[in-house]
């Protein structure tokens, strides 16, 4: 039978906006950028999928006849969020062809076969358990600025590492790692092991568009249900499932990069002062470098940049610290990306040599740590 069904608009808007990352990606494969619609009960099913990440958004509707085609994701969704109707109609015609009916406004779209359209995949439902937004939200953002851009040589660093550590019994910490090579970021959150089946024996590696798109699926929700498999992470809640192929391969050990910084000294400062004056010193770096020169002393920081093109900055702030003076050069915008991720008071910026990485910390947000490597200059 040819499709033919009445959708709020508001709630059609709502679904194919958030798909419309999952099927933006050019391809070869055509059907990619359309999405799948299918009728079920009282419901319509919108399905998006890059064959990396898969989204499945069920929608109330008025089902005048059952039916099952794909239409471009994109032109549908402009279509929709340039109504003003309440009330949108879809009804097939012939070869693949859809009315879209919205108030005054009529719209004949090419769509394809639904036959065409990759299988949405399988999953174990009584895996599902129930897991608090609010802590994957805290990891993916205190995270994902520090993922390596695709294209990257390593391939590995393009995903974000997720790993389950037991600390005592009944008690773990769930912890996410990005790094690009230059940077690395950690950070952990406590849980009971019985809410999240992630292997710990096994190297998680989750793909950064997926991740993208659990931040945004978790949004408005206090708690969504999550599962792991083999070669999958599902997450669901009432009317929606997020499908994510997992990557193969190794991720660097981070901790050793971590455990080769001393601790012994530290430099305190102001968080926010110390983010403003990193803004305006980026101000004035090459774009390619971005270098950023901290010139350490007794309680003072002296932070200066320059451009060839452009000219020059400095600036002064306080700090907390008591040691001989040194030249530091580092990335601003590495800095910046730190600083502004985080919401403490003071960070602290361990040191020990001009040559060193600087791991930066806050007593104030426990379980955060990021590493810059230096620049040489």
């Amino acid at each position: 039978m040819a499709l033919h069904l009445n959708i709020s608009r508001k709630e059609l808007l709502t679904a194919l906006t958030s798909l419309q990352n999952v099927t933006s990606k050019k391809g070869t494969i055509a059907i990619l950028s359309n999405i799948l619609i299918q009728t079920g009960n009282d419901m319509v099913e919108l399905t998006g999928t890059d064959l990396e990440v898969g989204l499945r958004r069920n929608v109330p509707c008025e089902i005048k006849s059952p039916g099952s085609i794909t239409l471009p994701s994109k032109k549908l969704f402009e279509i929709v969020r340039e109504s003003t109707a309440d009330i949108i109609t879809l009804e097939e015609k012939e070869n693949n062809w859809v009315t879209i009916s919205a108030g005054s406004s009529l719209y004949n779209l090419a769509g394809m076969p639904s036959e065409e359209f990759p299988a949405f995949p399988d999953y174990e439902k009584k895996s599902l358990k129930e897991f608090s937004s609010e802590i994957l939200n805290d990891l993916i953002d205190k995270t994902l600025f520090s993922v390596a851009k695709e294209g990257e040589r390593q391939f590995n660093l393009t995903g974000v590492l997720l790993e389950k550590e037991k600390i005592e019994e009944n008690k773990y910490v769930l912890r996410m790692v990005t790094s690009d090579g230059h940077r690395l970021s950690v950070m952990e959150k406590e849980i009971e092991n019985e809410f999240f089946n992630l292997p710990e024996e096994k190297i998680t590696l989750i793909p950064k568009k997926g991740i993208q798109e659990i931040r945004k699926f978790c949004e408005g929700y206090e708690n969504i249900s999550i599962s792991f498999e083999e070669k999958q992470i599902i997450l669901k809640t009432d009317d929606s499932v997020l499908i994510i192929r997992l990557m193969k391969g190794d991720f660097p050990d981070y901790r050793n990069i971590i455990k080769i910084i001393d601790e012994k000294s530290f430099i305190e400062v102001d968080r926010v002062i110390f983010l403003n004056s990193i803004k305006r010193m980026n101000l004035f770096t090459e774009e390619r470098f971005n270098i950023v020169q901290l010139y350490i002393k007794k309680e003072k920081m002296v932070l200066s940049s320059q451009s060839v093109d452009i000219g020059n900055a400095k600036d002064e702030i306080n700090i907390n610290f008591d040691g001989e003076p040194f030249n530091l050069f580092f990335n601003g915008i590495y800095f910046g990306d730190v600083l502004h991720v985080l919401s403490c008071n003071v960070v602290k910026l361990f040191i020990s040599s001009e040559k060193s990485p600087c791991l930066i910390k806050s007593d104030e947000e426990p379980g955060f740590l990021s590493v810059i490597m230096p620049m040489k200059i």
